[in-house]
């Protein structure tokens, strides 16, 4: 199996040649006057059907998050995932401009996510969220607003399932086209029937926790059957510095993952975001380090053997989740799905 460059038809571009170090510094300049070089001819904002199935990730992303991003565009990257509640979407936004004008692309080229956090679930709040991103992100549209969860903020801290009403507001958002299309992240399979048992609109993205370890097929398959595309987070699993892995291998290290990697001359990386756009899911790796940047782009490139991908099917067995907030929040997020505990519930 190889991951098919036929289902990225604008990450593949041809990648920029200039490297980072090579730029101009852009310090001190705001977002809306950096130079952003025209194309002869102009380009239509991006189709459900075209979103570029390897995405960067900006979670964490702090430090270096403006020369990060812009180095990942100039590398070949055009669908760029990032979120009210990471905080850093002014650096993104720059990040994004430097890119552009590097490389001379529009912005019509990129596919841009963003998500709505839970303090802002009321109905009459949800358009100055976006709007809020859009100002920091220095763009005028997003191709994908989530609702980050099926969560709303309520007084002295705690927290409650709320998403149907939300979700009526956000509607509203890609009626007047600051969003061109709307998802839903984290949400449970019950939670999901509800929705679509409530709403007219059918959610185009659902983002949520998918790598070798907690692989979700079933729902996955729903997923498909009902038309709606799904992006995996952590698509290598426990490398975030917040995650706790408790007593798994780290995935990047699993001897399965290592040897396939070995075989098909490509990294662990390479192989398991292979793996993840094989399924037909888009992944979006975060990483701050440049040549990780390169790394994963290259995962483009990493071809899989049929029994390559049965050997990696074979982890899903372990059933970790790694990002589950149930326990701190007082919910039960992933009914159906994991406990609270992270382990896989047995199906009768």
């Amino acid at each position: 199996m190889k991951a098919a460059i036929s289902l990225l038809p604008l990450a593949v571009l041809a990648t920029a040649q200039l490297h980072y170090a090579e730029q101009k510094p852009l310090e001190g300049q705001p977002v809306d006057e950096i130079p952003i070089a025209e194309k002869p001819f102009s380009t239509e904002p991006l189709s459900i059907d075209q979103i570029p199935l390897l995405g960067f990730g900006t979670w964490n992303l702090k430090e270096n998050c403006t020369e990060a991003v812009s180095y990942a565009i100039q590398q070949g990257y055009r669908h760029i995932d990032c979120a009210a509640a990471y905080g850093n979407e002014f650096q993104v936004g720059r990040g994004i401009a430097e890119g552009l004008a590097v490389t001379g692309l529009t912005r019509a080229d990129l596919w841009i996510t963003s998500k709505l956090w839970n303090d802002h679930h009321n109905p009459n709040q949800v358009e100055a969220a976006i709007d809020d991103s859009l100002q920091k992100l220095g763009v005028g549209y997003l191709d994908l607003y989530h609702m980050h969860w099926p969560v709303k903020d309520g007084w002295f801290g705690r927290k409650y399932i709320d998403y149907v009403d939300t979700w009526g507001a956000m509607v509203l958002l890609k009626d007047k086209g600051k969003a061109r299309h709307i998802g839903v992240s984290n949400f449970s399979p019950h939670q999901m029937e509800d929705l679509l048992k409530n709403t007219s609109v059918v959610p185009a993205v659902h983002q949520m926790e998918l790598h070798p370890y907690l692989q979700q097929s079933d729902f996955v398959e729903w997923h498909s059957k009902h038309g709606i595309h799904v992006t995996a987070y952590s698509p290598l699993a426990g490398t975030n510095p917040t995650y706790d892995t408790g007593n798994f291998t780290q995935l990047l290290n699993n001897t399965v993952v290592t040897k396939i990697a070995s075989k098909r001359d490509c990294t662990p990386a390479q192989v398991l975001l292979a793996w993840g756009m094989g399924r037909g899911t888009s992944v979006i790796p975060k990483t701050s380090h440049f040549e990780r940047v390169k790394e994963n782009f290259g995962s483009l490139e990493c071809e899989l053997k049929d029994k390559d991908v049965e050997k990696i099917d074979k982890l899903g067995k372990a059933h970790k989740r790694y990002n589950n907030p149930s326990k701190s929040w007082g919910l039960d997020l992933y009914e159906d799905l994991e406990d609270s505990k992270g382990e896989h519930k047995k199906h009768s």
